[in-house]
């Protein structure tokens, strides 16, 4: 048998031995425990991109099953897909995309980075003493901010939930879904629905864009005059447009449509811009669709639902409250999210880890709620009663 025919027959395990020799870090994605949750951080083909760069890339079985992606199409991109979680939480990196739950974080072992959602308002203290005890450096993805100080993936989420959001409210306006009958828009001789969104900023922007997209009148609301005035200059055209005034904005929701709540706080104290006396006054069978309740809302009458239940009603509106929005639609998801994660967990290799990186990247620092085992997050400290330092002191340290 010649060379080239025998070389075809070497098993798999040499070739990985080899690729292992050029590993530059190790990244574990662990299947998440959380019921509602269908993303996933890294797509196949980001997967390739980091494995043929050097990179280690450990899967938990079926991790990426919710979201639409295989197995075999992982590991035909050279990652190592693991039965157990086990082996996945070994490795110098653990992304995942809901928060940590108690036996997620049991799992960790000493000095680990781990990259996941943190949700001040959910955030437990069993797990939050669990990743100090652990001393690891824990990142919360929706606050990391790229090179010209966004949030690259709350942008990416926000783009997704804010076209869902109308999506889902003229679903939930026509009588199948148990609405008035009536069309989100509207059409020659008769008038259109009415839309009203709390919160000038990306998920407003988008729901707007889909809302006037097809022929609804947009009223938007918000705390800042600057952000309204980039929000006009953003969709290119006129539209009611008012800083919050109750009194304005209760007179506008007896006639709309649809609300939209758009606006978040990290204050551990939520603070309703829509009060439940305003939602009484709501006409029957309008809807409601909160985008902030899982960081407290900014409807005092939305509750946190899983996806698979995420419809009830209050004083006569329609209500949809799930609280990762979107999980119902996982694949989009997940390739926005790869797009931000993959060059990310590049730049952490090529910068020899987590703390060099750190140090001179000021966006990914912004990230930080733990570091080495140090609480870095001010409101995590004051929910908890836990001094926190800053982390731009304790890098000068390293």
């Amino acid at each position: 048998m010649n060379e080239p025919a025998r070389s075809a027959f070497l098993p798999r395990e040499e070739q990985i031995e080899k690729a292992v020799g050029r590993k530059q870090m190790s990244i574990g994605i662990p299947r998440d425990l959380h019921d509602d949750e269908k993303r996933i951080s890294l797509t196949p083909e980001a997967v390739k991109i980091l494995t043929d760069a050097g990179n280690e890339i450990f899967m938990e079985r079926a991790a990426g099953q919710a979201a639409g992606f295989t197995d075999r199409e992982y590991s035909d991109n050279g990652a190592v897909v693991a039965d157990t979680a086990a082996k996945v939480y070994e490795c110098d990196i653990i992304i995942k995309i809901a928060p940590f739950k108690p036996k997620e974080a049991s799992q960790l072992r000493v000095g680990q980075t781990v990259i996941s959602f943190m949700n001040v308002a959910t955030m437990s203290e069993d797990v939050l003493s669990t990743l100090m005890r652990k001393r690891v450096t824990a990142l919360a993805s929706e606050r990391i901010k790229d090179a010209d100080g966004m949030l690259p993936v709350v942008e990416s989420m926000s783009e997704i939930s804010g076209v869902t959001s109308v999506l889902l409210a003229s679903e939930y306006l026509s009588t199948t879904s148990g609405g008035k009958g009536v069309m989100l828009g509207g059409v020659t001789g008769v008038t259109p629905t009415e839309v009203i969104i709390i919160g000038a900023n990306t998920a407003g922007e988008y729901a707007a864009r889909a809302a006037l997209g097809l022929g609804a009148i947009v009223r938007v609301f918000d705390t800042s005059v600057h952000r309204l005035r980039n929000f006009q200059n953003l969709l290119g055209q006129r539209i009611y447009t008012s800083t919050f005034h109750p009194q304005v904005l209760q007179k506008a929701l007896k006639s709309a449509d649809v609300l939209i709540g758009a606006l978040s706080t990290d204050i551990l104290m939520p603070w309703f811009y829509v009060t439940e006396e305003m939602v009484q006054g709501m006409k029957r069978g309008s809807v409601i669709i909160d985008l902030s309740v899982d960081t407290g809302g900014c409807v005092e009458t939305a509750e946190p639902r899983a996806i698979k239940d995420p419809i009830y009603e209050k004083h006569g509106v329609i209500h949809y409250s799930a609280w990762n929005l979107p999980s119902r639609v996982p694949k989009t998801a997940s390739i926005a999210l790869s797009n931000v994660f993959r060059p990310l967990m590049q730049d952490i290799a090529d910068a020899g880890g987590i703390t060099h990186m750190l140090k001179f990247n000021p966006g990914l620092r912004s990230g930080v709620y733990i570091f080495n085992g140090i609480l870095t997050n001010e409101v995590l400290g004051q929910k908890f009663g836990i001094l926190s330092k800053d982390i731009n002191l304790l890098l000068a340290a390293f």
